[in-house]
């Protein structure tokens, strides 16, 4: 069993950053893959970045590439969303979530475990 809990939400303008954490607790983190997902109102869940177990491998969607920027640290049991030049369009709820094992996926149905959210908000 693995709990999560995300941090570092707020309220920022357009073009500012914000750094978020996931804060493992339990098993052994290291050995999960891990992903970040948001949801804005209205919208259903959507994929935004994936990590593998070691951190070496990376993905990102169309919307955030150049912009977002994933990494972790298994010593801490912490996974991190670096954001920047961030966009109205990037408000929503993010989650951080959680599957044991080497394989990453951008299909939120295969995370085992998940955070609770963290609110972001991009003001124009």
């Amino acid at each position: 069993q693995v709990q999560l809990v995300e941090s570092g939400g707020g309220l920022v303008q357009a073009g500012g950053s914000l750094r978020l954490s996931c804060a493992a607790s339990g098993r052994t983190f290291s050995r999960y893959a891990a992903a970040w997902f948001r949801q804005a109102p209205g919208k259903e869940r959507e994929f935004v970045a994936r990590i593998s177990w070691s951190g070496d491998s990376t993905y990102y969607a169309d919307s955030v590439k150049g912009r977002f920027t994933i990494s972790r640290d298994n010593a801490k049991n912490t996974v991190y969303l670096q954001m920047n030049s961030l966009k109205p369009e990037d408000t929503a709820v993010y989650y951080c979530a959680a599957r044991p094992g080497t394989v990453t996926t951008t299909m939120a149905v295969r995370y085992d475990y998940w955070g609770q959210g963290t609110q972001v908000t991009v003001s124009s």
